[in-house]
């Protein structure tokens, strides 16, 4: 296994010096239900706030991703590429064998305290799920998220786990002191296809109660209907039961996202479509023939309906990379006086 080769920014595609050596790993399993299958491969890293590269699509320029792997098990993941750095498997590797940065918490702070930091926005669920089931017991995002709190620094979560609700407090509390985005994941609402191609993760209805208790504590909720699966997701009937059920969720917005298979999660994403739906095979071929993306076309015609379909319902795309600041913060670590509006990234 290459930990050596594990480096900043290495999560998007990127290496540079190697964020800690094998002699910082531990590694463990656990003997309970919820982590069966599953090792955990513990390491103290020398870098946790990572610059996204400049030729990424992303629309932001700072992440922090305290786990590597995810037991949400999303066959679709683009994330599973970067297991191949460390000579891990990107499919089943992927899946079960977790690393975590233990240090995360503290890495996070020093680099908000540095001098050389201009407190950027940084975006966090972006590579994998920062709220998968490990985080129930290793408990990174409280520590992070109290730093981000202290520091004032804006940032923004994505995430499919209905584990973020643990952290409703730290979240407001943040919010009274800087711009602060929220987005839960939900691509549909078909319970037979979210059993085989995201497994691990929390059903979609319970990740819209996420989106409705946040509304009910006052912090609006954005969704990301990602991804829309072509062919499987995609019919107008589908879509529009499921922005049905975003904005009765109360979601503030919907941004919808057409599933893209990069190197890594292709492959793997190819060989369940061949077991479970072999018919569509022939026509994924033709419809990623160019690459990684679906074509601009069909891009356009699924936002323009998730869009229609919003407008209907009375909710609105993501103004992304613009979140608002609802109140004008006070002093650092001042007590939160009543709940705050977010906004997603």
């Amino acid at each position: 296994m290459r930990w050596e080769n594990l480096a900043t920014g290495s999560e998007h595609g990127r290496a540079d010096a190697a964020l800690f050596g094998a002699e910082a790993v531990t590694t463990r399993t656990f003997d309970t239900p919820e982590f069966h299958g599953i090792t955990f491969h513990e390491i103290r890293a020398r870098s946790i706030v990572n610059r996204v590269p400049g030729a990424s699509r992303m629309p932001f320029e700072w992440t922090v991703n305290p786990y590597r792997g995810c037991t949400h098990a999303c066959v679709y993941c683009f994330a599973r590429k970067s297991h191949g750095y460390l000579d891990l498997d990107t499919g089943l590797g992927f899946d079960s064998q977790i690393v975590v940065k233990v240090n995360a918490p503290e890495l996070v702070r020093r680099r908000l305290a540095s001098r050389r930091w201009q407190g950027e926005h940084i975006a966090m669920g972006t590579n994998v799920d920062c709220y998968q089931r490990a985080e129930g017991r290793y408990r990174l995002m409280p520590g992070i998220l109290a730093a981000l709190r202290d520091h004032a620094n804006p940032f923004s979560l994505l995430t499919k786990g209905t584990l973020i609700l643990r952290d409703l407090d730290l979240l407001r509390q943040a919010a009274e002191v800087t711009d602060v985005g929220v987005s839960v994941s939900v691509g549909f609402t078909d319970e037979r296809l979210w059993r085989t191609v995201e497994p691990g993760t929390p059903a979609p209805e319970r990740r819209l109660e996420v989106v409705r208790t946040l509304t009910a504590h006052g912090i609006g909720c954005g969704v990301l209907m990602a991804p829309v699966i072509p062919f499987l997701s995609d019919g107008p009937d589908q879509l529009r039961a499921t922005v049905r059920a975003v904005a009765a969720a109360g979601a503030t917005s919907v941004t919808p996202l057409v599933l893209h298979l990069r190197p890594g999660a292709r492959e793997w994403f190819m060989s369940w479509l061949g077991r479970h739906h072999p018919y569509l095979v022939r026509r994924y071929e033709r419809l990623y023939a160019e690459g990684a993306y679906a074509p601009k076309w069909y891009q356009r015609r699924i936002t323009r309906q998730v869009h229609e379909l919003a407008r209907e319902y009375r909710i609105g795309p993501a103004d992304a990379g613009m979140p608002r600041r609802v109140r004008t913060p006070g002093p650092v670590g001042a007590p939160v006086s009543g709940p705050a509006q977010l906004s997603l990234l």
